[in-house]
């Protein structure tokens, strides 16, 4: 029976994982841990911060995985990202902020991940089944969903900050209605970037590239330490899923050119 290459993480025949996918995941998982043991969270809304601290952990090792897997054009990211949403809503439930996030991963995250996953593995790659054809936007599509981002950013930002409940986490006025426009956005491009991954469109990576900026900003703010982990593993996870998806859209645009070329030729 043939062995299930993710299975076989461990083994030092699978070639699934390179040697240096390998070191990015277990170096980023390390230093979470020691951020986690040096910086542990506090207690808040009457929660321990010891059970903070190991939801952060879960979160940024999971995510991890998930992102490796999503730049190898692998389907079975989707599966571990279902865990990935309940943890970080339950993290955000606790903490008491950032609805807008909490929402979108709640209603539109869960179900995405599950439709993305069928939808991958109805489009698999013809030579390398594990891989699944991937593409590119036009540029007008690009523009059109700039101003859906910008029209959401300030309508939902908006209701955010007015109606922000109260919270232990953050005190100060200004900071939280900063954030909550910074959510809203964060929200809006996090919505798109789904769209895009189930869809198999390139572009998934550039916004992605937006919006780890605006979750990094929000993780200094409110002193999530830990999560900065997460963030940077994301973008150079980022680069690297960006590189792949597009040295495959140009050898499959070659490939195509010249099976069309050899057809012209054989008329």
């Amino acid at each position: 029976m043939k062995k299930n290459k993710i299975l076989n993480f461990f083994d030092k025949k699978t070639t699934y994982f390179t040697n240096y996918e390998k070191f990015w995941l277990f170096g980023l998982g390390f230093f979470a841990v020691i951020l986690a043991i040096i910086f542990p969270e506090e207690t808040v809304n009457g929660v321990d911060g010891r059970i903070i601290t190991i939801l952060y952990l879960l979160d940024t090792i999971l995510a991890m995985v998930c992102e490796l897997l999503t730049s190898k054009q692998s389907k079975l990211s989707f599966i571990i990202y279902v865990f990935v949403e309940f943890i970080e809503i339950g993290t955000l439930a606790i903490l008491g902020y950032r609805f807008a996030s909490m929402a979108i991963a709640l209603l539109f995250w869960l179900p995405m991940h599950i439709v993305s996953y069928i939808n991958w593995y109805k489009h698999p790659d013809k030579i390398e089944k594990e891989k699944t054809v991937v593409r590119q936007l036009n540029w007008w599509q690009t523009v059109i969903l700039i101003v859906l981002c910008a029209l959401w950013t300030l309508g939902v930002g908006y209701l955010m900050a007015r109606f922000m409940p109260d919270t232990d986490f953050l005190s100060n006025d200004l900071i939280i209605k900063i954030i909550a426009y910074m959510d809203a956005c964060a929200s809006a491009i996090s919505i798109i970037n789904g769209i895009l991954v189930l869809f198999r469109y390139k572009e998934a990576w550039t916004t992605w590239y937006v919006f780890l900026a605006i979750e990094t900003a929000i993780n200094i703010m409110s002193g999530q330490w830990i999560l900065l982990v997460l963030k940077f593993g994301y973008l150079t996870n980022t680069t690297y899923g960006l590189i792949k998806w597009q040295n495959y859209i140009k050898n499959s645009q070659l490939n195509t050119n010249e099976l069309e070329q050899k057809e012209v030729e054989n008329i």
